[in-house]
């Protein structure tokens, strides 16, 4: 089953893809920021509607990484690290990219099972299905396949 987001501004979009017992998050968006941006939201939407999240308090995240593909899993993990010890849920992401450093605002809000009904756990983004491509349109791809 493909699940697929709203498209915003320069067609950005987030999407699911199947695989086996896991799930596939993608990203796509006119920049490769705006394409991390779409993977994590993608990534909430595996647990939640993103739209039942309030964005109401922000934490920053920093990464680095040798290349593009491995600064998506280490952005993405550093994501599920947040959830899990603050137990919050995000919805709203805004990257910024300096060469191989990520740096990124999260909003969202604690998690509340009667209001956000998770669905799943995240237990970590995998290096399975890992692709950081631009496409021949010029926008930007992002996927990987989530543990859950």
């Amino acid at each position: 089953m493909n699940q697929t987001g709203g498209t915003a501004m320069g067609g950005a979009h987030w999407a699911h893809f199947p695989h086996q017992a896991d799930m596939g998050v993608r990203g796509v968006g006119p920049t490769l920021a705006a394409a991390f941006e779409q993977a994590a939201l993608a990534m909430t939407a595996v647990v939640t509607d993103p739209a039942s999240v309030a964005p109401a308090l922000a934490v920053d995240i920093d990464c680095e990484a040798p290349d593009d593909e491995l600064l998506l899993v280490d952005w993405l993990n550093a994501l599920i690290l947040e959830m899990a010890a603050r137990h919050m849920l995000f919805s709203r992401f805004e990257v910024g990219l300096d060469g191989r450093h990520l740096h990124a605002t999260a909003w969202g809000e604690a998690v509340d099972i009667e209001k956000h009904q998770p669905v799943v756990e995240i237990k970590g983004a995998t290096y399975t299905e890992l692709k950081v491509v631009r496409d021949e349109s010029g926008r930007w791809l992002a996927q990987c396949v989530v543990d859950v």
